[in-house]
């Protein structure tokens, strides 16, 4: 003991003296030290969180810095005099406190945060093939989740989706940031993923969305700007992942009923029928659970009359899941889906408008938007799909995690038009296939580094007479290969992290010459005290379906020629955005975007009046995306405004003038409120549009109009009974965004679901 008092006292000197000497510095500096910790109201440390010195006005940051794992930090020189402390973290409610400083003092600030839910960060899996916060990703990405599909009591995922901000669907086709406008389906520039597994048609490119029922959605993660570098083509404008339920333990059952009927014309003169259309529909699913196995099945069917003429419609689907647990380690998911639809074709609406009157009865009115072409009467479509696939996750240790899935889908249709058959002597037909495999590798050495490295291809094959790209009626067989690899590696340098990566794809046209494409991208995220900026960067590119190439058809009443000579389209697509949660009840998030593209495949009609895919010399997209959440008065409202602005341009060149590409509105606004009273939600969206700024050539005569649509919806939950009612569309406004296509009218549904 003697030992140790005299070597402590024999270092006195020491410490004291080197006290003296920093404290004397800091004072001749005039700074000194702020330090306590960020915690939870039960005293548990929050790490991550931000800590900001101000000045005393709270117009200028000083400095931040970020809690470590016990939730303490620490300002090692601070300017002395009055300053403002402000902690926040996603998820809580941020506070401020202020302090005097005093040259070469130290002062202690501890910050105990309450929880707000409107702020909480979600984990995405989509914007970079991994589990990453939303925060995180350097690209925009919209969530729709199970809460916001309840509310807005759809029949088909798409309708949901269709509201989430910078997203509009035009008859069907999703347009992400105008990235896809409107091709009768053909050629989707958005890719959809079911559980990360690609789901677009073989032959057509384009998207079924309802391959899976509503009710076995879990979420939807919306990736918007091109996500080529990761996914390939299909993803030039954007990425939708709908991600299913995950399977509980033990027995669970569910029954999800809907109901509804459309409103009638109003105008004796637009009548289509005596009756009103109704719609129904009854899902049953039931699911088994234990620690290692657990499986769910489902089957359902819906059927509706209608809102104009020839709509008539009926459904059937099934669906299974199963995942398996081998060993701790390694998960294997199989799940499939089969959904078969038989419906009457509306048509183009009548019209007497010049260059192409239709053979309709008029009754005194210019145009019919219930009713369609005589000619046309009797036209139908079967079409059945499903698909099926599986996935194997193995993480042999905490720092990797490797996967391989393999896929098959399958979709056919036939199109019964008797007209067409009386001249081609045969009903328009396709069988697609399309088989699709894919090996990755994720390693995470620690938090700060994570590589992303994968092998993917897919087939697909077409037998088809409109898909032939031989004379009207002859069938034919094609088939495209797509075959990739990846790598995006993920830094962090500080509080900012940075994503280095690009794919390299190989096309393959029945056996012909190989493409090859490479696309890059680069992107960052750096936090701030009140939320993070993004930037990003990288090239988009897509290949033309083997429909866009081959197909001979008629479509709006116009034949439709192949183009066997169309090459991909490629350009660059950059993002800088913002996301901002300043206060605790407020966020938001905006992005400015620019696409540069070239060889842009649009339909294009010629002198003939003949439609065909055709590449565009150069195309401009770009505009602001901005979405705000906010619950201004208590957590009972919540409200959200979504709007973007969009310039869509086909470029100028020697023989074309600039022109505003088709079908992409330059302003679209959604507004929505929802209010909670115990069990009872009360809620109202609103949705503008404006008018195309460019006339359809097909039909310049049309008159261009603005689409405003206003929907009202109430909810009630009790145990397991939750009953929802929409009217949507109340005002019962007119409106079209794809040509003569009437858009849904006013519609009353109801939806009762009952989980065991």
């Amino acid at each position: 003991m003697a030992a140790d008092w005299e070597r402590m006292s024999a270092t006195r000197p020491t410490l004291v003296t080197a006290a003296l000497l920093l404290a004397t510095r800091l004072a001749a500096q005039g700074s000194g030290v702020v330090y306590g910790s960020v915690t939870d109201t039960a005293g548990a440390g929050l790490s991550h969180a931000f800590v900001r010195a101000m000045s005393r006005s709270g117009g200028r940051a000083i400095a931040v810095v970020y809690s470590d794992s016990a939730g303490r930090y620490r300002f090692e020189a601070l300017p002395a005099g009055w300053l403002g402390i402000e902690a926040g973290r996603i998820g809580y409610r941020s506070r401020r406190d202020s302090v005097q400083l005093a040259a070469g003092a130290s002062v202690q600030l501890d910050f105990p945060l309450t929880q707000h839910p409107l702020i909480l960060t979600p984990m995405i899996v989509t914007a970079a093939k991994r589990s990453q916060l939303l925060d995180q990703a350097v690209t925009s990405v919209a969530l729709v989740d199970q809460v916001q599909i309840a509310q807005h009591a759809v029949n088909t995922i798409d309708e949901a989706v269709d509201r989430a901000p910078g997203v509009q669907f035009i008859s069907g086709q999703v347009n992400i940031r105008g990235s896809s406008g409107f091709a009768e389906g053909l050629g989707s520039r958005v890719l959809l993923l079911v559980d990360g597994v690609p789901a677009n048609q073989g032959d057509r490119g384009g998207i079924n969305w309802d391959v899976i029922p509503v009710d076995r959605v879990d979420r939807v993660e919306v990736v918007k700007g091109s996500g080529s570098a990761l996914y390939g083509s299909s993803a030039f404008g954007g990425v939708v992942n709908v991600i299913t339920r995950e399977l509980p333990e033990g027995w669970h059952g569910r029954v999800r009923m809907t109901a509804g009927a459309f409103a009638n014309p109003s105008n004796d003169s637009l009548k289509f029928r005596d009756f009103t259309g109704i719609q129904d529909g009854l899902d049953v699913a039931g699911s088994y659970g234990r620690d290692a196995v657990r499986a769910a099945f489902s089957v359902g069917a819906r059927h509706s009359d209608g809102y104009r003429e020839q709509s008539r419609a009926d459904h059937w689907q099934a669906t299974g899941k199963t995942e398996w647990r081998p060993a701790p380690a390694t998960q294997i998911h199989i799940s499939g889906a089969w959904a078969s639809d038989q419906y009457g074709v509306p048509e183009p609406w009548c019209s007497a408008v010049p260059p192409f009157p239709t053979l309709c009865d008029y009754r005194g009115e210019v145009i019919q938007p219930f009713r369609i072409d005589t000619g046309n009467v009797g036209n139908r479509t079967r079409s059945d799909k499903g698909y099926l696939s599986a996935i194997i996750t193995r993480t042999p240790s905490s720092t990797l995690t490797w996967l391989a899935r393999g896929s098959w889908l399958r979709t056919r249709f036939t199109d019964d038009y008797p007209e067409r058959q009386g001249v081609f002597g045969t009903a328009d037909y396709s069988i697609a296939n399309r088989y699709g495999a894919e090996g990755r590798l994720v390693s995470q050495r620690d938090s700060s580094r994570t590589v992303t490295v994968g092998l993917e291809g897919a087939i697909a094959e077409v037998w088809s007479n409109i898909f032939s790209g031989k004379p009207p009626g002859e069938t034919g067989t094609h088939t495209q290969g797509e075959y990739a690899a990846y790598a995006e590696a993920e830094q962090a340098l500080g509080p900012t992290r940075i994503t280095i990566g690009a794919r390299s794809d190989f096309l393959v046209v029945d056996g012909g010459g190989i493409s090859s494409f490479v696309s890059p991208r680069v992107g960052a995220v750096w936090p701030t005290g009140t939320g993070s900026w993004r930037a990003s960067i990288g090239r988009a590119f897509r290949a033309a379906s083997l429909a866009e190439r081959f197909v001979t058809t008629r479509a709006l009443g116009r034949p439709v020629i192949p183009n066997p000579g169309l090459i991909p389209e490629d350009g660059w697509s950059s993002e800088l955005g913002r996301s901002w949660t300043g206060l605790s009840w407020l966020r938001g998030d905006a992005a400015v975007f620019w696409t540069e593209a070239r060889n842009l495949i649009e339909p294009v009609f010629n002198s003939q009046f003949q439609i065909q895919f055709q590449n565009l010399n150069r195309a401009r997209l770009m505009g602001i995306d901005l979405s705000i959440s906010a619950t201004p008065s208590s957590s009972r409202l919540s409200t959200t405004v979504a709007y973007q602005y969009l310039y869509a341009r086909q470029l100028a060149t020697d023989f074309t003038p600039q022109q505003a590409l088709l079908f992409r509105p330059r302003h679209l606004l959604t507004l929505s409120a929802d209010y909670a009273i115990g069990r009872l939600g009360v809620g109202a969206d609103f949705r503008f549009s404006s008018r195309y700024e460019r006339g359809d050539p097909l039909y310049p005569q049309d008159k261009r109009y603005n689409a405003r649509v206003l929907d009202l919806r109430a909810g009630w939950s009790a145990g397991p009974m939750d009953l929802r009612l929409k009217l949507s569309n109340v005002s019962n406004y007119i409106f079209n965004l794809a040509p003569r296509t009437l858009e849904p009218v006013r519609t009353l549904t109801l939806v009762a679901t009952y989980t065991r």
